[in-house]
């Protein structure tokens, strides 16, 4: 905050606003800034009903500010009171909220309990697809958390319940508190299945309802993709896999557009350039002819002896002008797992992420020493070569931030894990999210359920031993397929995803409440980030999924789910286009009652197409009879035809008598 922008936030605005004051040389306001920071993440999607703040009251031009609101000491929270604790501090902003006295913030959902007449009759007043009510015991802050979470939100309203309001208890059958219910138009309802009853797994489940879109949002159509202005058709593929496609695509844009941009390499721009393909030349699991040129390239870069090459001689290397034999690096980009659903989505900044998390995962399994290897030399080449100058600067604050920290190379595995789930919160629901591919924390509990966990006061946790195999397994490189998107595609596409947005019973259900084979083999293998499928306005942060070069070429920009500053959003993936190969069987899924999915599967096949277009409407009695008619109907016509042929036969033999 400044003087100027006091007034309108502190007195004049219309959401609740929590601000901290502190002062920039207080030792204590420094070890409480990352902890204020946690917080800003964690109740992100409560805007515009609750805002954070901070000043800085060292500053003399804002010393009346302070002097306003009597602060005396740092560092001070105003409108909640002093924690270390963020869960203290989000309940306290809870409390403050209920405790005021003025009028309610207008963005500001209810946060007292519902009656039962108040369900009975919401729909009557209210347009929303689904109701969830939260059922919970009257000192739980769960059913409060999870209606601000929401409040981004539309088709969607959550609604508390205490376990007191014995006739709604009573109506549902509700056995457990806190538990989740999702509740329909003519009383039908049903259990919102998660595997912890804990706010965040309640908050994503919910997102990621069928017709639940962020506001301003449109609702993803999957119409869309097969006009998606691009001259590339849709590729269905495996979400759960990387693609060498991807990465290859990547390593061409890298070196041939972002690097071109430097004439003449030198000084800092040669030594991150050395670096870069040093540590492809090491780690990247690529075709062999493409390691062939990176390690060219690299034993070139390594043997000049001028302070400077001119990027004319570097791209001469690249394109292996002197027909080295079996030396190549594929022209052009081609993507796959990283396709978005748009020209402006996704795409290089997708392939950045992969490609870096590929690098750290090799670096580790090939016994790396150095834990800053691969990181080292993507904060070089992103400060020096990535075009989008505050993607960079960000990442560079990030690296400031705690990269001293990594001193082994699992260590590393999961730096970039943590940095790239954070760029997803703050860039979750910002104008460069694809719809298709939401930015979320990855892996998502469909992709890694045992990754995902609660503390004993029930906020979400990571398991990050499970995390580290999990992003070991998932980056190796027996998991890169080299094949375009058909490959695997048939087993788990992304084209499933988009006809039924893959509304399973929900997305962190428990391991052994029977969903089926295929379905529990969907919960271990796929991403849909993810899906969490969260999204809103940044925290003074740039994506890299919002960046597209004027000089890029034609095909579609990528992601998966990231950006540098997102969680791989890996990411909910989903799709589908006009001319492309269409997977020999398609899932379909057939909704009856409200969350209640039944899953078939039919052959596109030519042999069987007619049979499902002649049966639509008929019984299988009707066919048969429609059958056994048409055979009598052409016994009838050929008896009548040899009938009549016989008859003339004898006439003319009459006739022929003397």
């Amino acid at each position: 905050l400044t003087p100027q922008t006091a007034q309108s936030v502190l007195v004049n605005s219309t959401a609740a606003t929590v601000v901290e004051f502190y002062a920039s040389w207080c030792g204590h306001c420094i070890a409480f800034s990352p902890i204020y920071k946690n917080l800003a993440r964690d109740i992100k999607e409560w805007k515009p009903a609750v805002d954070l703040a901070a000043i800085d009251c060292s500053e003399e031009n804002n010393r009346k500010v302070c002097t306003n609101y009597s602060i005396k000491g740092y560092p001070t929270i105003k409108v909640s009171r002093y924690s270390r604790d963020v869960r203290d501090l989000r309940q306290a902003i809870i409390d403050q909220l209920e405790k005021h006295e003025e009028p309610w913030p207008p963005a500001c959902p209810p946060l007292e309990p519902a009656s039962e007449a108040e369900i009975d009759s919401f729909f009557e007043t209210n347009n929303v697809q689904h109701l969830a009510l939260i059922f919970e015991q009257s000192k739980s802050f769960i059913g409060k958390e999870v209606t601000l979470d929401l409040l981004q939100f539309e088709n969607i309203a959550v609604r508390r319940v205490l376990s007191t309001e014995e006739a709604l208890v009573s109506k549902l059958g509700v056995t457990d508190f806190p538990s989740c219910y999702l509740y329909y138009p003519g009383g039908n309802f049903t259990r919102l299945q998660v595997k912890f009853e804990a706010r965040m797994f309640y908050s994503y489940a919910l997102q990621r309802l069928p017709g639940v879109v962020r506001s301003g949002k449109p609702a993803p159509n999957k119409n869309i993709l097969k006009s998606n202005r691009t001259d590339e058709p849709w590729r269905p593929f495996n979400a759960s896999r990387v693609y060498m496609a991807d990465l290859e695509s990547t390593l061409h844009y890298s070196l041939r557009v972002e690097v071109s941009a430097f004439p003449v390499i030198k000084g800092d721009a040669l030594k991150s350039l050395k670096k870069y393909i040093s540590v492809l030349a090491k780690y990247f699991p690529g075709r062999p002819v493409v390691m062939n040129l990176l390690k060219s390239a690299d034993s070139w870069l390594h043997n000049v002896s001028r302070s400077e090459v001119s990027y004319d001689a570097f791209r001469a290397l690249l394109d292996n002008t002197e027909q080295a034999p079996d030396t190549a690096l594929p022209e052009g980009v081609r993507w796959v797992g990283c396709q978005g659903s748009q020209p402006h989505f996704r795409g290089f900044p997708c392939g950045v992420w992969t490609l870096f998390h590929v690098l750290t995962v090799q670096a580790m399994n090939s016994g790396a020493s150095d834990g800053l290897v691969v990181l080292s030399a993507m904060r070089d080449y992103v400060h020096v070569f990535f075009g989008c100058r505050p993607c960079a600067e960000h990442f560079e604050s990030m690296a400031q931030e705690s990269l001293t920290e990594v001193s082994h190379s699992s260590t590393a595995v999961l730096w970039l894990w943590s940095r790239h789930n954070r760029v997803n919160n703050r860039l979750a629901g910002a104008l460069s999210e694809d719809p298709y591919f939401p930015k979320i924390q990855w892996p998502s509990p469909e992709m890694c359920s045992v990754c995902h966990t609660v503390k004993v006061n029930g906020d979400h946790k990571w398991d990050l031993d499970q995390v580290l195999v999990f992003l070991t397994s998932y980056f190796s490189n027996t998991s890169i397929l080299t094949g375009g998107g058909e490959e695997g595609a048939q087993d788990e596409t992304v084209e499933e995803d988009l006809d039924g947005k893959n509304y399973d019973t929900t997305p962190w259900a428990k391991p052994d409440l029977g969903l089926g084979e295929r379905r529990q083999r969907r919960a271990h293998n796929r991403p849909v980030i993810v899906g969490m499928r969260m999204r809103q306005p940044p925290e003074e942060i740039v994506d890299l999924d919002s960046f597209r070069k004027e000089e890029q070429e034609p095909a579609p920009v990528f992601g998966l789910g990231l950006g540098l500053d997102v969680g791989l959003g890996m990411v909910g993936l989903e799709p589908v286009e006009p001319d492309f190969e269409r997977p020999k069987r398609k899932l379909v899924q057939k909704r009856e009652l409200p969350h209640q999915i039944y899953n078939v599967e039919t052959e596109e096949g030519h042999r069987k197409g007619w049979v499902t277009m002649f049966s639509i409407g008929f019984s299988k009695v009707d066919i048969s009879l429609c059958v056994i008619l048409y055979f009598l109907s052409s016994m009838c016509l050929l008896a009548m035809y040899l009938f009549f042929k016989n008859r003339l036969r004898i006439r003319r033999a009459k006739v022929s008598l003397p």
